[in-house]
């Protein structure tokens, strides 16, 4: 009790003393701002984009007509390779304005875009690394024939996410929900008290204030007693949140920190790739994952767009192994040297391993999935009858699969009663708007919780000109009265969902490293299903008349900036 009375008076002591320091540092954010990093970065930035221009303007006046012929037959050139390419057809059109109005903007845009020598190094090491990773991650041929005997509706996106993605299916895992930041912090922190070997953090946004303090003062302890701990964050934090420096500064408390693709003051393509993922990973035994970063606004200590609306899982058991995999492919991506997989993944699978399994036929698997079944297979359905499936699984720009996605249309194209979704960002492509409409269409209640209050307002009313088609279709829309929904969740049927990183747009979809828990069967739907309704008590259906009250600004605004919906 004395514990928790220490704690909410150490957050009251900092909420007041950030209040207080507020009246006197307007003058000095402003001073700060100016002379930062940042605006260091627009500036160069600016400066590159201006220097682009000139040397544009210089190649128009000087033999224009030649270069204007030069540029043209590149463009065309460019279109083919572009129509030709297994890209998104969003994507394409997105290309193809620019190369047939401006064609020397359009191609010299295109070619610092496409050849883009950081990403083909990142698919590189990060193969290096799944390759490596993959001999300790494969689904039990026991647990493949426990599902074909059960017939399991998810044995096909089993099978698929292992083939395409290399994350097994898991069976002896338990799954705790959590509605908002608040619960996951004050069960993050226990859970880090109780490392005794390593733990793993994986952020896409790390913001100094009462959250970041509290985790680092567990660290830091942590550390002090042996825990290895290791902290990787995307490299927009040392732009907007922490020191450039800050792994230096870290170090001497025993924490290592590795930031993922720094933002340099230079134009460069593979900026647009980000680590967007959430992970933390306690001993091997519990991972969290969800999509609530370590800032105070995700726990609702500070208000930006009114109540922040964010979930969040934690997982214990087998299914923790894949989290941890994810986390050290990633750690090792640009890492010449080797890593100690087994210290943190356990010994390689003696069942099947992936030399043999190639070699022996369906019913030779059986055979060796059968023996011992009178002891093995009684003891699976013994301990995990109630607890389903899980399978955590990720997507990234490296490996040209677009795993998210599918499942989510997996989800919706196999449901039968309902399919629930919460998401910050509603900038879907085709396939993903014509699954949508597909379920509303032949009778499964679909709806969508979209923010009230948004983050991003362009991105806001590009979302608003989607509506009226899935309205039309049969989708419900609903959008969080009391302020800003930062979950990514989908829920169907009281028995499948899907709580990670994941938006429903184009940079989670194609663009960024991403994670989730997709969870089948399990007693924890009935906790999400819970949460979702007392969410919907607290939403505004969104009407089609509703979208002409919109200021006319703003439906122009979302219409005019669709068109750049793949870049946003």
């Amino acid at each position: 009790m004395d514990k928790v009375d220490g704690s909410k008076m150490k957050k009251t002591e900092y909420i007041k003393n950030k209040a207080t320091k507020a009246k006197n540092t307007g003058l000095q954010a402003i001073f700060k701002l100016i002379f930062s990093r940042i605006m260091l970065t627009v500036l160069m930035l600016l400066g590159q984009i201006y220097l682009l221009f000139i040397l544009l303007e210089r190649m128009n006046a000087s033999n224009a007509k030649w270069w204007l012929y030069f540029f043209n037959i590149c463009a065309a050139i460019c279109i083919v390779v572009i129509i030709n390419s297994n890209e998104n057809p969003a994507f394409k059109l997105m290309w193809m304005l620019p190369m047939s109005i401006a064609p020397v903007f359009g191609v010299l845009l295109y070619v610092f875009i496409a050849a883009n020598p950081v990403r083909m190094g990142q698919s590189k090491g990060l193969k290096r690394r799944i390759d490596e990773t993959k001999p300790y991650l494969q689904t039990s041929e026991k647990l493949k024939w426990k599902m074909r005997e059960e017939k399991s509706p998810i044995s096909d996106l089993s099978y698929y996410i292992e083939n395409v993605n290399h994350f097994p299916t898991y069976t002896n895992t338990e799954v705790s929900y959590f509605a908002n930041g608040q619960e996951k912090l004050t069960d993050l922190i226990c859970e880090i008290e109780k490392a005794e070997k390593f733990i793993f953090l994986e952020y896409f946004i790390i913001n100094k204030g009462y959250v970041w303090d509290t985790v680092l003062d567990a660290l830091k302890k942590k550390a002090a007693q042996g825990v290895e701990v290791r902290l990787m964050y995307d490299g927009f934090n040392s732009l907007m949140a922490l020191p450039t420096k800050y792994a230096k500064e870290l170090a001497p408390f025993g924490i290592q920190v590795r930031e993922f693709a720094p933002v340099r003051p230079f134009l460069s393509s593979h900026q647009n790739y980000r680590d967007h993922r959430k992970i933390v990973v306690i001993d091997g035994k519990v991972a969290f994952n969800g999509g609530i970063n370590l800032a105070d606004e995700y726990m609702n200590l500070k208000e930006r767009f009114g109540y922040w609306k964010d979930t969040a899982v934690k997982i214990k058991g087998d299914a923790v192994k894949s989290f941890t995999a994810m986390f050290l492919q990633m750690w090792g991506m640009s890492d010449p040297a080797n890593e100690d997989y087994e210290k943190y993944l356990g010994a390689l699978p003696t069942e099947l391993d992936d030399k043999n399994v190639g070699n022996v036929s369906e019913e030779k698997k059986m055979l060796l999935a059968e023996t011992d079944a009178a002891s093995e297979t009684e003891a699976l359905q013994k301990t995990n009858t109630n607890l389903g499936y899980v399978i955590p699984y990720n997507d990234d720009p490296c490996n040209r699969q677009d795993v998210a996605e599918e499942v989510y249309l997996d989800i919706l194209n196999k449901a039968k009663d309902y399919v629930w979704i919460m998401t910050p960002y509603l900038i879907p492509e085709n396939e993903m708007i014509t699954g949508l409409c597909f379920a509303a269409q032949r009778g499964v209640d679909v709806r969508i919780i979209m923010p009230h209050i948004p983050d991003k307002k362009i991105v806001f009313d590009i979302a608003h000109t989607y509506y009226t088609q899935l309205i039309d279709a049969g989708v419900k829309m609903y959008e969080f009265t009391p302020g800003f929904v930062h979950a990514k969740m989908f829920l169907c049927d009281d028995c499948k969902a899907v709580v990670g990183t994941i938006n429903l747009d184009f940079r989670s979809l194609y663009e960024h490293f991403e994670c989730a828990t997709f969870i089948y069967d399990n007693p924890v739907i009935d906790k999400i299903k819970e949460d979702y309704l007392k969410t919907f008590d607290q939403c505004q259906e969104f009407l089609k008349e509703d979208y002409k009250k919109l200021p006319l600004l703003n439906r122009i605004s979302g219409k005019v900036f669709r068109l750049f919906g793949p870049l946003l």
